[in-house]
């Protein structure tokens, strides 16, 4: 069996930078979640401000408000081989507001925002019920991999 080499780019670009979870636990946890893909593959992970969330989600999802994380995946023209699988960004006020919210450790909520982008880089989605299903199976058997309990159960 070969293992697969997860080169990871760590770009922090907010203004407060508590909380914010180690380069090695973003590391494991990209690990984890590319461990169903069996390829070399290259990401960027930007932590952001509320501001460049917003810009960013309004600009690609035409909604007007910062969000917890958004998705790039490269798509290579025709021919080129790259394992480039595209870019996360993260707003970290989003992550601490939501963790807090939903009374989840922080730590557990930044584990479930990486797999998540990172299943969405992988082509997974949440648009149609059947694929949100499925999506969310997936991140709970990554994050149960991780000793982190189920983030879709609410108290």
């Amino acid at each position: 069996m070969t293992t697969s080499i997860n080169t990871l780019d760590i770009q922090i670009a907010c203004s407060d930078e508590s909380g914010l979870p180690s380069a090695e636990n973003m590391q494991l946890w990209v690990d984890t979640a590319l461990s169903i893909y069996s390829k070399d593959a290259e990401l960027t992970i930007r932590i952001v401000d509320s501001d460049e969330s917003q810009q960013l989600n309004h600009q690609y999802r035409d909604k007007n408000k910062p969000t917890n994380v958004l998705s790039f995946p490269f798509e290579a023209p025709d021919g080129v081989e790259l394992s480039l699988l595209g870019d996360l960004v993260i707003c970290a006020d989003v992550v601490k507001a939501e963790a807090s919210e939903q009374n989840k450790p922080l730590t557990a909520h930044w584990a479930h925002m990486i797999i998540h982008g990172c299943l969405h880089l992988l082509g997974y989605d949440h648009i149609r019920e059947v694929d949100a299903e499925e999506m969310e199976a997936l991140e709970v058997k990554l994050l149960a991999s991780l000793n982190i309990n189920n983030p879709y159960i609410t108290d």
